[in-house]
């Protein structure tokens, strides 16, 4: 049983079920994960033109439902590890493994800025591609400087009048073909040593108040919207005290992708040390297929 239907997921049902094992997927949202709605994936092998997320991750869907791979949209709400066979209760029933693939991935961490709860859906977002056409010949905000900050304030430029990329530290993180084609369009502009502390608005969110963190001044900035890409947070809570996590919350795995757990396994960006790319999400599930099968014929 696989937990979680992004790359990962996709990746490791695909291999197991092409090896002949009895297994299914539960996803709870929707498939493909965070890289199904990613605009523009241009580093995964394959594609020189590179893809969009959601036709690159329907097409590893497709691939691993032709084989047999079976898919439930469910939540699941608790597991139980302390026996041979894995018990997973999900909203859509009970059910037994004898090995599970833990594939849950991760979340956008929130903007902690006073404010930022109540305007969240309001103008605050963590979706460019979900939410940039609200925000034609807008003035927005993306926090963040990491590859996903910087290509989404790029990818916001389709649609708003002025993207300011707020970041804490005096350089962007992003890797630097991506910084270039920041620098280089001319609707993009920067306020570095930066945070937000505070977001306002009546209906929707009208102002900010960005400080510098060197200086300690404040200043406050007319904007339309709020993209915060500021890093992630496991989605293991499920699993709290039934595996080991790091001091982050991150699955700690052995070289075959084995959690602390015989027969359990993890896969993708839920783990310790993942690169936190679709390549690799894609490598590590199928690492752990092929090492939960093992596993299962070591059982008999």
């Amino acid at each position: 049983m696989i937990i979680g239907g992004g790359p990962a997921g996709l990746s490791a049902g695909l291999y197991a079920a092409r090896s002949m094992l009895k297994v299914k997927l539960f996803e709870k949202q929707m498939v493909g994960g965070q890289a199904s709605i990613t605009d523009h994936i241009e580093n995964y092998p394959g594609f020189p033109e590179g893809i969009s997320g959601f036709e690159l991750t329907d097409k590893m869907r497709r691939q691993a439902e032709r084989f047999g791979l079976e898919i439930g949209f469910a939540e699941v709400t608790e597991v139980d590890f302390s026996k041979q066979l894995k018990k997973v209760i999900t909203t859509e029933g009970e059910y037994v493994a004898k090995a599970i693939i833990i594939a849950t991935g991760v979340r956008p961490s929130k903007l902690d800025a006073k404010g930022a709860s109540e305007l969240t859906g309001r103008g605050i977002s963590y979706c460019a591609t979900c939410d940039g056409p609200f925000f034609r010949e807008k003035r927005v905000i993306v926090v963040g400087g990491g590859n996903s900050a910087v290509e989404e304030a790029i990818y916001l430029t389709r649609f708003a009048s002025k993207v300011t990329i707020v970041h804490r530290r005096d350089q962007l993180r992003a890797e630097k073909i991506i910084q270039e084609r920041a620098f280089k369009n001319e609707k993009i502009d920067f306020l570095l040593d930066s945070v937000i502390t505070a977001v306002s608005g009546e209906a929707a969110v009208s102002k900010a108040t960005v400080k510098n963190v060197k200086t300690g001044e404040e200043k406050e900035v007319d904007v339309d919207g709020i993209f915060v890409f500021i890093g992630n947070l496991p989605n293991t809570e499920l699993f709290s005290g039934k595996i080991k996590l790091d001091e982050r919350g991150y699955v700690i795995t052995d070289d075959l992708l084995m959690t602390s757990v015989p027969g359990v396994f993890a896969a993708g960006d839920v783990r310790n040390n993942s690169l936190k790319q679709v390549v690799t999400a894609a490598g590590e599930g199928a690492l752990a297929a092929v090492s939960a099968e093992k596993y299962i014929e070591s059982q008999h």
